[in-house]
């Protein structure tokens, strides 16, 4: 792949946000650069099996996103990247990018998965968040963009088995990281969010080890992405089953604002989209297992958008149960999760077992790439928005613009709106530079 010396614009983060932003700008006419810390571009939205209130599939929104932006004549992508550092030099930023070696020769790949097939070494699939593993040479999933294979050398054991095997000599464990330097006019960050840790409520009883079936810990407590994972139409079971022993889950709960509205671990804000997704994880899952029990311990709903109140009216008319209250604790019994908390209506403790539980874990921020860009952050780590009303794309740093949940926590189509402010204000701030 070859890396020209100057762009019109850097795009940082190639999820929903950023394959948004990088489209409109490639249709406007400007050279885009976007970089992308993983091995594929898609973000969050690739991973999730459909889209609240109108469950849309997900994947049927992504997947031509992603085949545009990789095809598109005006983007360059570059996956398995990290920005380093920017400095701004006139009307120019001097951008440093590392490439990661992936010992595999991307030009070469036809991505045919011989290599994975012959891999001796398994590991947790961070696609599937551990639910299944992975080799130790792998694509990291079915759709990924490029569809190229890389090694895990931390986890390979050398071999040889995927080099033999390959029909393309592709394997290289030579390969080396590459460092570029690139000038650009503009930059919009579009890093997205992280999950909130689901084990840092240790009442709550969770492990990301989902074979530590022997522990005080229950493998059949899983966080929403999991969850989401099970409900997908690629899921990595073939039907919807529990972690722990493979039963079909015939009564579950979610515990809403887990990590969200807590002080106690730090983050005290709403992130928006919990409520929202719990109950439509609420109605796939009555989908999929029709004589399922659901309950849904909340605080509050906070159905604020279009179409949202309805989508919520009609779940909870499907038959799911509502609690209002506050969950302080779950514990295990005969495998299966155990749920101890305050019904705000009735003022009582209640104590009920269930086969899962699903956390509904809040947004945190993923400061790092705006922090080595000079860029200001809010109190929770969000990219700061000094003019939020007005122009809720700028930065404190002239030529520096954001998107999506960089900013923020917020939902897929607030997500894309801001892509496309981001874009409208970075080509009105390239035009003013000529």
């Amino acid at each position: 792949m070859e890396i020209k010396d100057k762009y019109d614009v850097l795009v940082i983060g190639g999820g929903i946000a950023g394959m948004e932003a990088s489209l409109s700008l490639g249709d406007a006419g400007f050279e885009v650069l976007l970089v992308e810390k993983q091995p594929s571009i898609g973000g969050h939205m690739i991973q999730l099996s459909k889209v609240f209130p109108t469950t849309d599939c997900a994947g049927c929104i992504t997947t031509p996103k992603m085949a545009a932006t990789a095809a598109h004549p005006k983007i360059t992508l570059l996956t398995y990247s990290e920005v380093k550092s920017a400095e701004k030099v006139g009307k120019t930023f001097k951008v440093r990018i590392l490439k990661k070696p992936r010992y595999v020769d991307e030009s070469a790949c036809i991505g045919c998965g011989r290599c994975e097939q012959v891999c001796p070494v398994l590991v947790p699939k961070e696609f599937e968040y551990g639910l299944i593993g992975r080799k130790a040479i792998y694509i990291p999933f079915e759709m990924a963009t490029p569809k190229k294979a890389l090694i895990d050398l931390d986890h390979c054991i050398m071999c040889g088995r995927c080099e033999r095997a390959c029909p393309k000599d592709a394997i290289n464990f030579l390969d080396e990281p590459k460092e570029f330097e690139v000038e650009v006019k503009a930059i919009i960050i579009a890093t997205g969010y992280r999950l909130f840790p689901p084990e840092k409520k240790k009442e709550y009883s969770y492990t990301g080890n989902l074979h530590l079936i022997h522990t005080n810990k229950n493998p059949n407590i899983i966080h929403a992405m999991q969850f989401e994972r099970l409900l997908a139409p690629s899921r990595p079971y073939n039907a919807l089953l529990r972690p722990g022993d493979g039963k079909v889950p015939e009564k579950i709960a979610f515990v809403l604002c887990t990590g969200s509205r807590d002080k106690s671990v730090g983050n005290p804000i709403c992130s928006r989209v919990c409520c929202m997704y719990s109950i439509k994880q609420a109605l796939l899952y009555s989908s999929a297992v029709p004589i399922g029990e659901v309950t849904i311990y909340y605080m509050d709903i906070r159905a604020f958008g279009k179409g949202f109140e309805e989508f919520y009216n009609m779940v909870k008319d499907l038959g799911v149960r509502f609690v209002k209250g506050k969950v302080a604790k779950i514990e295990s019994r005969n495998g299966n999760p155990v749920v101890i908390a305050e019904n705000f209506e009735t003022g009582e403790i209640e104590e009920e077992e269930y086969d899962m539980v699903i956390l509904s874990v809040g947004l945190l921020s993923n400061p790092e790439v705006a922090e080595k860009l000079g860029v200001k952050l809010d109190d929770y780590g969000f990219v700061d928005q000094p003019d939020v009303n007005a122009n809720p794309a700028l930065t404190n740093v002239e030529g520096i613009f954001v998107a999506g949940t960089a900013s923020g926590p917020m939902d897929i189509p607030d997500t894309v709106a801001s892509a496309d402010a981001a874009v409208a204000q970075c080509i009105a701030y390239i035009k003013s530079l000529s």
